[in-house]
């Protein structure tokens, strides 16, 4: 009786908001870390006029000036915050299913997930995080990557969204990409808490302490290894992405949708137009995921 109580405690809605809070704060650590190196990605992503991560970050410093590097942050700001408490309370959620479910089937170990009821956990998360995650990516993509000073596009987030909104429409225009969107986020996510329990799991039983004792700098180390993992595994649809909601509109769109997106790309860059960028990302993956894991 007192187990069954525990698991109804599991999950009721303190242990949710925790979950969700949580998230929160580590999705702002996130944004204010991880921000320039972003910037950096998505121009290398969507333009041949960089040589490198290098020659990227010299230029916008030269011709933007320091602030440029925190262009489009607003709405990430307000909105990573929100995807990051949902991936958690997400994931958290699912995975407090599946121990109910297999303390069920096998009482003796009721707190043991398999590493594929880890990943499918992820990936819920991922998947339940498309619906936010979608519109915010659009509008940062499309102000980070818009022209500088007097040609500038938009003047701001609800200026973007206006504006986006009068050429395609609210939903095909906000959401624009948000197949291949979905794709990136099960990918990763599902990959992400993977490999954080994976390593925490494996330290855990080798050191013979349970998580409560694990020191925060071991948390913060996993976390960052776990988001390099992220992107490695995600990486080429976080491409398409980027290219997706950085196209133009009407006679100015070059792709149809994300099929013709990834055959113009094969056949103007070959395999290597799906990692461009990849440099900055995975310099950016560990301190970015290693203070969200960690706050």
């Amino acid at each position: 009786m007192a187990d069954e109580i525990e698991v109804l405690e599991s999950h009721g809605a303190s242990q949710t908001a925790k979950d969700l809070f949580s998230g929160a704060a580590g999705g702002i650590a996130q944004v204010l870390i991880g921000q320039p190196f972003d910037i950096v990605k998505v121009r290398l992503q969507t333009t041949t006029k960089y040589s490198n991560a290098l020659d990227c970050a010299t230029q916008i410093f030269k011709n933007e000036g320091a602030t440029a590097f925190y262009k489009g942050t607003l709405t990430p700001l307000i909105g990573i915050g929100a995807c990051v408490s949902v991936q958690f309370g997400g994931f958290h959620y699912m995975r407090r299913t599946f121990e109910q479910r297999n303390s069920q089937k096998n009482p003796l170990t009721p707190n043991t997930l398999s590493y594929g009821q880890y990943y499918a956990a992820g990936a819920f998360a991922g998947l339940l995080n498309t619906p936010l995650s979608s519109p915010i990516e659009h509008i940062r993509i499309r102000l980070q990557t818009q022209p500088h000073g007097a040609a500038r596009l938009y003047s701001g987030p609800l200026d973007c969204i206006r504006k986006i909104s009068a050429h395609e429409g609210v939903f095909k225009g906000l959401y624009r990409g948000a197949s291949v969107t979905a794709l990136r986020e099960i990918s990763a996510y599902g990959t992400w808490f993977l490999t954080f329990e994976f390593l925490m799991n494996q330290d855990m039983r080798r050191n013979g302490i349970d998580r409560k004792q694990m020191p925060t700098w071991k948390i913060a180390l996993y976390g960052g290894l776990a988001g390099e993992a992220l992107w490695l595994a995600s990486y080429p649809f976080d491409v398409l992405k980027s290219k997706l909601q950085s196209d133009g509109f009407a006679a100015e769109q070059k792709y149809r949708n994300a099929r013709d997106c990834y055959r113009q790309t094969l056949a103007a860059e070959g395999a290597r137009g799906f990692v461009k960028g990849i440099g900055p990302t995975l310099l950016r993956a560990m301190p970015v995921s290693a203070g969200t894991f960690a706050v």
